[in-house]
């Protein structure tokens, strides 16, 4: 194979939009893995066809949401963890890896996994793996609401991953590297800490519902490109297929967005590698350099709002660090938060001591 061209400055990125072939009905480990395997195995043909049709220019490749295993459907924290969660140094990311080897791309997916630090729970995590095969980045998804975060265990999670650990950036040849997990798209302050610590693409693997109208993560994702001067690479799945929910439910509209909100490629329904456009670094810093009334990073003034972040405690942070947790753990703190945030009192927002201390 010939080798790729250094470009460090202009290459092309996919959203790869693929049907996930959900694991639920898996009796046992070794049946999930195999599923798995089988999954990666069907991606390495469909990867090697896209960069057939598109070029050697194809650098960045990036998968949807829990592309290999779906969600749970029923199964325990315990159940999911034994039957669907990867290992760190796991079969699925050597075999991954070796697809990113091949070709030498990135190559960005999300999957659940486990974390030995953290035994009993598992975190929903974007991955990014470089040419070498290596994982360069690892995030953890932060806002879920039914799986584990690490704001859930937030003082040992920070004791052993420190800050930068929570919001990743990887520095690579083709620019800095950040993920954001499906619905945290709609939560400005996660891209806002990744474009902070330097993040130029932001990506975006995803399951959601797609029609005609502007739904909030499509409005989102615009929102988050033009306000972070990013670009927004988000990665749809194709449906979901081995489980009672209609497949077709999550499916399509798959995009590429630029640094100032244009949406520069965006593929409609089913299994396409149509969604791929060019990332030309070299434009996005100069247009961050540029002053003007568009420059909104350089018109940025933290710290009129660090104060009331400081100040204002909502939901609670560790609530997963001891005991046996349940599904029902989630909606029960959620319940409690909605509570405590007095809304139907109209308290919300007045200082009344829960909130804002």
């Amino acid at each position: 194979m010939a080798p790729k061209p250094d470009l460090t400055e202009s290459f092309i990125a996919l959203a790869l939009q693929v049907t996930c072939h959900a694991v639920n009905r898996a009796t046992t480990r070794q049946e999930a893995s195999e599923l798995m395997l089988e999954t990666i195995k069907r991606l390495s043909e469909q990867i090697a066809a896209s960069i057939a049709f598109i070029g050697a220019d194809c650098r960045l490749i990036l998968l949807p949401e829990y592309f290999l295993t779906g969600f749970p459907l029923g199964e325990s924290i315990d159940e999911w963890a034994e039957k669907a969660c990867l290992s760190m140094q796991g079969i699925e990311y050597e075999a991954l890896s070796k697809i990113a080897q091949r070709h030498s791309i990135f190559l960005c997916g999300n999957a659940y996994e486990l974390d030995p630090n953290f035994p009993g729970l598992y975190f929903q995590t974007c991955f990014i793996i470089d040419p070498t095969g290596s994982i360069v980045l690892r995030y953890r998804r932060l806002n879920s609401m039914f799986a584990p975060t690490p704001h859930d265990v937030w003082d040992k999670y920070l004791d052993i991953y420190g800050l930068e650990g929570v919001f990743p950036v990887a520095k690579t040849e083709i620019g800095n590297l950040a993920a954001v997990a499906s619905d945290e798209i709609l939560f400005p302050e996660v891209a806002r800490c990744l474009t902070m610590r330097g993040a130029e693409i932001i990506l975006h693997p995803t399951s959601e519902v797609y029609g005609k109208e502007l739904a909030p993560k499509q409005a989102a994702k615009i929102s988050r490109a033009v306000e972070n001067m990013v670009y927004v690479v988000s990665a749809n799945t194709a449906g979901i297929v081995n489980t009672p929910i209609p497949a077709a439910s999550v499916d399509g509209g798959s995009k590429i967005i630029d640094y100032r909100g244009i949406v520069l490629t965006e593929t409609g329904a089913g299994e396409s590698m149509a969604a791929f456009a060019e990332i030309d670094l070299a434009a996005l810093r100069r247009y961050r350099k540029r002053p003007g009334l568009n420059n909104l990073l350089a018109r940025q003034r933290f710290e009129l709002y660090a104060e009331t972040y400081a100040q204002t405690k909502l939901y609670p942070p560790n609530t997963m660090l001891e005991g046996e947790i349940e599904r029902k753990h989630f909606i029960k703190t959620q319940q409690e938060v909605i509570e405590k945030m007095g809304i139907g009192n109209g308290e919300w927002g007045m200082g009344n001591g829960n909130i804002i201390n």
